[in-house]
Parts: structure tokens; sequence; C-alpha cells
């Protein structure tokens, strides 16, 4: 890639209220990408998380295993790559080429049929990935059984700041995906959806601020990384 572009991409990539995922390069981190900035997504949500060092963590649709290997390399927790879309293998060979092969673990298994003990882990987080599957009303009471009694659950998905009836406004018809963006929902349907289980204690159930911004800058740099 040509000097100057690395330049331009490594100063949109380096945001102030991301400084972990300044670390990273954006080649790297271009070349990895599965949807909007999973380091972005996050750096954002362990904000919120109480990780600590040796802690067991499922990476719930890790995609490939970009945001498992921040995970280890940022706060030294155990990490479970988990991806039905990227082969294992792949996902072993960029983990072994990060220097976190003895931290990240992949694993290919589909969001209902997870091979994992009850209780095994200390957290699970999963960013941009949840809203493919989490929508089912019965979905997170198999999923919540595989994180100790009193561990931490974090998600970040896509969604709406308001719903719509009727017609799509003008401006979502660039973005909107009719075979995927109805899992799209405010975060008032997640607060809802999860509550009513009576299987979680809900700490915080927030939306990123200017989130929007952050995905739309990181579409212009694709464009860059050509």
């Amino acid at each position: 890639m040509d000097e100057p572009i690395t330049k331009r991409l490594k100063e949109m990539l380096t945001l102030e209220r991301y400084p972990l995922s300044a670390k990273y390069p954006p080649e790297w981190v271009l070349e990895n990408q599965m949807g909007p900035n999973a380091l972005w997504l996050m750096e954002w949500l362990c904000e919120t998380m109480d990780l600590k060092p040796g802690m067991r963590v499922l990476d719930m649709g890790c995609g490939k295993a970009m945001s498992s290997i921040f995970l280890a390399k940022e706060f030294d927790v155990q990490v479970w790559a988990n991806d039905l879309w990227i082969d294992a293998t792949d996902n072993w060979e960029r983990i072994c080429k990060a220097g976190v092969a003895e931290h990240v673990f992949p694993i290919h298994a589909e969001a209902r049929s997870l091979p994992y003990a009850h209780g095994f882990f200390d957290a699970i987080v999963s960013v941009d990935s949840y809203h493919y599957y989490g929508t089912d009303d019965l979905y997170l009471k198999s999923f919540a059984k595989f994180v100790k009694p009193s561990g931490q659950i974090g998600i970040v998905v896509p969604g709406l700041m308001r719903n719509f009836e009727g017609d799509m406004p003008s401006y979502l018809e660039r973005f909107w995906d009719p075979g995927e963006c109805f899992s799209f929902h405010t975060v008032e349907w997640w607060r809802r959806h999860w509550e009513q289980t009576r299987l979680v204690d809900i700490e915080l159930a927030d939306t990123q601020p200017d989130g929007w911004r952050d995905w739309l800058l990181f579409e212009e740099m694709s464009p860059l990384s050509l």
C-alpha cells in the first residue's frame, strides 16, 4: 500500500476516544474487517465491563478474530474466538501471527450448537453479531448458561434510534438490506427483550455516542484500502 494512503488511513483510524484501537496497523484492521470497526466497538463495550487478567471470555461471532486478538492483548484474558462463517484454521493463523496463540482459541460453531460447558466463561462478549440470532425469544436462555452465575454478558449490535412504521425513511435506503436489517431494533426493544426473560440483571442498556458517524467514517476507509 502506498505510504501516503497508509498515513491517511492511520489518521482516520486514530480517534481520541479509542486509544487502544489506534495501536493496530490500519492495513491489518481493514484486511480483517467484516462490518463496522470491531476494535472501536469492542473498546467501547469494554469500558463498561470488568475484565481481569486470566478470565475466560467467549467472543461470539468474532469474524476473523480481530476482536479476540484485541481482548487478549489489551486485557490479558483467555479468549474463545467463536465464529460460523470463518474457518477456525484461518483464524488460528491470524492468532499465531499476532503472537497470542497461548491466549486465543479459535472455534468453528453455530450459535445454536455451542460446544461449551455450562458456567465455563467469566464473560461473554459479542460485537456486530448477536442480532443475527439473538432476536429469538428463547435464545438468551440457551446462551446465558455458558457464563458463570456472577459473570458478565456484553453485546453491541447495530440498531435504530427510533422505530419507524410504513415507508422506510429515505436516509436509510442507502444502507438497508431487507434480508438482514429487520433485525435492527432500538435499545429499548433490546432491554425489554432481555428483561422479560428474568435470566439476567441489566446494568446498562445504551447507545454508542455518534456511533453512526463512526460507521460512516469506517465505510469511507474501504475504498482507500483497495
